[in-house]
């Protein structure tokens, strides 16, 4: 048998914690807790427990067929989510570890940000919040309802408060407040979660420095990759004249002295992660050094987001999205994908509302449980249409390509 002193306790491990991470970290040990008491592990921290929680389910896993910008069988070298998440969480763990903020933490945060994202991509999330707020009685052109049908942040937190079912006692995956919270204030220019979802949450106050540190390590890493993926499937050439105006990319050309080729494009791309991330460092270290937060909760009051990049390389990266939407996001490639997975959805959607008893099993079951009319020939209430978008939410880009050949095309086996 090994001795204690070869071994690292959970005590331990929350020691190091203690005498390691900065002030305004989060500490394991002092979370705010479960919504179900379990008994502590004796090697792993609370935080370490619900990384690896969100690591074994089973919407992690279908990250890896679901879209970021390329539906999955366009090749095998384009970024699913799952590599996505993966990159994001890198970036995440470099930063929170040179921080001296909480690793498994920033970690686990990013690795279940888009835990709820629908299939492909953000086309995907805006049809089934269409689709929610048409049945709703809500105008899906105001931009007040926006979001409010489906939000994939709000769908992340269903996930792991609802969807996933590990225990019998519960629902989700019992994951500790801070981790909760993360999820749910998770915001970029492309997320916002209505405020009720936020509630439980001190919505008045931001997020930890760890769940602010996740906004950008996704921000960062999809504007990197969605880039290195443009100039793989030529999308993007480095011979446009709108390239000349990105001040990101000059300093990119510089590193292989204006000399693009595919061996270069690998040294580019690392030298443009490296760019945003000893900046995103750097830049907060001064604001933290400035602001002195002496608690996680210090960090949380403060009037401004503290973990971000500086001034000046916000506006390189802004620079940069805006030629990405352009020039990629909207090119004619990706636009009719994108018109097609609306219309896949939406098929989809209409057939289980048409007749519930197309959902498989599982699913139907949990429809009737809510929604007990449709058996008798009522018709389906807001919480059956909701365990319909769940089901469609959580299909990967294959999957619901399949399900529409089974469900329309009539030489489909079903």
């Amino acid at each position: 048998m090994p001795t204690y002193s070869t071994m690292r306790t959970r005590e331990e491990l929350e020691e190091h914690e203690r005498t390691w991470l900065a002030p305004y970290a989060e500490k394991a040990a002092q979370t705010r807790g479960r919504l179900y008491p379990t008994q502590p592990h004796p090697y792993r921290t609370e935080f370490q427990r619900d990384r690896d929680r969100i690591i074994h389910t089973t919407a992690f896993r279908r990250l890896q067929y679901k879209t970021q910008v390329f539906v999955n069988y366009e090749g095998d070298y384009y970024r699913t989510r799952l590599t996505h998440t993966t990159e994001a969480a890198q970036m995440a763990r470099t930063v929170a570890r040179a921080l001296r903020l909480n690793e498994e933490l920033a970690e686990g945060i990013t690795l279940a940000h888009d835990l709820g994202h629908s299939p492909f991509g953000h086309s995907g999330e805006v049809t089934l919040d269409r689709l929610m707020l048409t049945r709703m009685g809500k105008d899906p052109d105001d931009p007040a309802w926006t979001g409010k049908g489906f939000n994939h942040n709000v769908q992340s937190l269903r996930v792991v408060t609802e969807l996933e079912k590990r225990w019998p006692d519960f629902n989700g995956l019992n994951l500790t407040w801070e981790f909760r919270e993360g999820i749910v204030k998770h915001l970029t220019e492309y997320d916002d979660v209505p405020e009720e979802f936020i509630k439980p949450y001190y919505p008045e106050w931001r997020s930890s420095a760890e769940g602010q540190l996740v906004n950008y390590a996704d921000e960062l890493a999809y504007c990197v990759h969605d880039l290195d993926d443009g100039l793989r499937s030529e999308l993007l050439h480095p011979d446009q004249v709108e390239f000349k105006e990105i001040e990101l990319w000059q300093a990119m050309l510089a590193v292989v002295d204006g000399q693009f080729n595919e061996l270069n494009r690998h040294r580019m791309i690392r030298h443009l992660f490296d760019l945003v991330v000893t900046d995103l460092i750097e830049a907060t270290a001064q604001r933290l050094e400035q602001a002195n937060p002496q608690s996680a909760d210090d960090v949380r009051r403060l009037p401004e987001i503290v973990v971000k990049p500086s001034p000046a390389m916000l506006a390189k990266i802004r620079q940069l999205k805006s030629f990405l939407y352009e020039c990629m996001y909207r090119s004619p490639r990706v636009v009719r994908m994108f018109r097609k997975a609306e219309r896949v959805l939406e098929d989809l959607f209409v057939a289980f509302e048409e007749d519930y008893r197309q959902l498989p099993e599982m699913t139907r079951a949990r429809l009737v449980r809510v929604n007990p009319e449709v058996q008798s020939g009522g018709s389906i209430n807001l919480k059956g249409y909701r365990v319909i978008c769940d089901y469609i939410a959580g299909m990967t880009d294959r999957y619901a390509l399949q399900e529409h050949r089974r469900l329309y095309d009539p030489y489909e086996r079903t």
